[in-house]
């Protein structure tokens, strides 16, 4: 019976380990939601786009999404007026194709001056601060 205190402590470090695993890859997917939509207007902005060439895309940038997610994603950004779509055949395969609205330019717009701003600030040697250092000595 004393090998049962050794087994939980492994089995409570591991599963520990997992959450923690977990938790930083649903914040790094929280990330990464709004960088991956900002590709998916870009792309649909200079071409017609559909879901799986947009997977395909972003592997390339270093994300990995599948299907359960890039066309729930693709979806919601048509619902939200940034995208329009329309049946087409592409290679022989009948193809949702999406393109950005006029609505969908004008919030990628923004977003490439929001992230322009963001790089000055991600490459500064020290960002600038907006709040007054309160009992903090460097």
């Amino acid at each position: 019976m004393t090998a049962l205190p050794n087994v939980r402590s492994k089995f409570n470090s591991v599963t520990s380990a997992t959450k923690e695993y977990c938790l930083a890859t649903a914040h790094q997917r929280d990330l990464f939601t709004g960088l991956i939509r900002i590709h998916a207007l870009v792309h649909a902005y200079h071409e017609p786009i559909f879901g799986q060439a947009m997977m395909e895309e972003l592997k390339r940038h270093g994300y990995r999404i599948g299907p359960g997610t890039m066309y729930p994603l693709l979806h919601g950004m048509e619902r939200g007026g940034l995208l329009k779509s329309e049946l087409k055949n592409v290679n022989g395969r009948r193809r949702r194709v999406y393109r950005t609205t006029a609505s969908g330019k004008r919030a990628l717009d923004k977003a490439r001056e929001k992230v322009n701003e963001l790089h000055h600030e991600l490459h500064e040697e020290r960002p600038r601060t907006h709040s007054p250092r309160v009992g903090l000595s460097i």
